[in-house]
């Protein structure tokens, strides 16, 4: 792959927090232009029992309705004491249109007072180019679950969610910069970075 066969990435997810932190992950590699997705383009359904599925159904639709290459992620998170739920409908745990605080509340409400607290966020991010070709990576960030929300950046679990090897903090207590210098998405983004070719 030429470092100059994808210049132009249009990113695939309808979660602006996500296509956010995607901006800012992927903001400083010179001679990558991001193209925000349509509007008119509908919602992919994450239907797949993988997350390399359904990173693909979304790259797939975008690629197909504007021509470009097309950047998809799907991010799960693995409880260890409940099984690897939720798993890749960590975005639906708590049902269909559940916000983050809902998920957040089914899975504290799970876990009780389980002492096994140990999980990991994995994300795949996929390349799908308009000819059918395309790369994936997956970043994976282990932690553990808190017994209560802490902080107010991030999104998602992020405020129950504290990385292995830190010091305690919750995701939502970190400045993006730190969570960035130590995310499952960062990780993720990284590789595709190498998969660009770019600098």
């Amino acid at each position: 792959m030429s470092s100059d066969s994808v210049r132009t990435v249009v990113l695939a997810t309808a979660n602006l927090d996500k296509a956010a932190e995607l901006r800012r992950l992927l903001g400083a590699l010179e001679g990558l232009r991001l193209v925000s997705r349509p509007a008119d383009v509908p919602e992919v359904p994450e239907e797949a029992e993988t997350l390399v599925g359904n990173a693909r159904a979304k790259a797939s639709a975008l690629a197909s309705a504007t021509g470009l290459a097309a950047l998809a992620d799907d991010t799960g998170l693995f409880v260890d004491a409940l099984g690897g739920a939720p798993g890749v409908r960590a975005a639906r745990f708590a049902g269909a249109g559940a916000t983050y605080t809902d998920n957040v509340a089914r899975l504290l409400s799970e876990l009780g007072d389980t002492e096994n607290r140990a999980a990991s966020f994995r994300t795949v991010a996929l390349l799908r180019w308009p000819d059918g070709r395309e790369r994936f990576v997956e970043g994976v960030l282990a932690g553990r679950i808190l017994r209560s929300p802490r902080g107010t950046s991030g999104f998602g679990y992020d405020p129950v969610f504290a990385p292995l090897g830190g010091d305690g903090r919750s995701l939502a207590e970190l400045a993006p910069e730190e969570k960035d210098a130590c995310s499952h998405r960062a990780a993720a983004v990284a590789g595709v970075a190498r998969l660009l070719a770019l600098p």
